[in-house]
């Protein structure tokens, strides 16, 4: 049985948890990030099934090539088939025909193969172009939660004129890291919808974000590990309970 990520359901995941930041923490700048990132998903599920689809103007070019070389040599030695019954023909000229056969069947070939490669860049290309995308929003995700200290909670101090404002609670705060945790993942996720093009070098790439977001994410925990046990407090400062998400 295959086993296979479904696009659909990592767009439906990425469109639930950008709701559930909107909720709780509404019109913040990591409810913008949770936007981008659902239109990633939308644009790479799209983009995952195209880039696996077969490109046949080049698959067709590459056919043409490759039995215009067979043509070729069959060409070659239709020409010279009544000539070599001739009391004339010599063994100088077999190794003529021989030449001039394989010498068109080789040029053609190679072009062939080197358009049937081109399908194979092309696709490389595309994936790894996505796979950038990825690791920029990646990277976008962690610097929202650099400036969010545990440390201030347990340890505070007078700011200073440049400090950034905090006034999430500990369990706001724990909620805001939790939430980027959950986005790195998803990047990676992403990202594991380009394994169906089996590339070494996309393989490589995919690897590298999946090493990027659990190391970010890695440090997203320790901060969460940081964090002072405490009731959970309003979604918002100044609004009413609800429901955690």
């Amino acid at each position: 049985m295959r086993i296979e990520l479904d696009a659909g359901q990592l767009v439906a995941t990425t469109t639930a948890l950008r709701r559930r930041i909107d909720e709780r923490f509404p019109g913040s700048g990591l409810g913008g990030v949770a936007a981008n990132l659902c239109d990633l998903a939308e644009r790479h599920a799209a983009r995952s099934a195209a880039i696996r689809a077969p490109i046949w103007p080049l698959r067709l070019a590459s056919c043409l090539l490759l039995a215009a070389g067979l043509g070729a040599v069959a060409w070659v030695f239709l020409q010279h088939r009544g000539a070599a019954r001739a009391e004339a023909w010599e063994w100088t000229d077999t190794l003529d025909v021989l030449e001039k056969s394989l010498s068109s069947m080789f040029f053609l070939t190679a072009a062939g193969v080197y358009v049937a490669s081109m399908e194979t860049r092309a696709r490389r290309q595309r994936c790894l172009r996505a796979l950038r995308e990825l690791r920029a929003l990646a990277h976008l995700v962690d610097l929202h939660q650099l400036t969010k200290d545990p440390d201030r909670l347990l340890r505070p101090g007078p700011d200073t004129a440049s400090s950034p404002d905090r006034p999430l609670t500990p369990f706001l705060l724990a909620r805001y890291l939790d939430y980027c945790s959950e986005m790195l993942a998803l990047v990676g996720k992403l990202a594991a919808l380009y394994a169906e093009f089996p590339d070494p070098v996309v393989l490589d790439g995919i690897d590298d974000v999946e090493d990027l977001t659990t190391g970010l994410s890695r440090k997203v925990w320790q901060k969460i590990a940081m964090l002072p046990h405490t009731a959970p407090g309003p979604t918002a400062p100044g609004a009413p309970p609800t429901a955690i998400a």
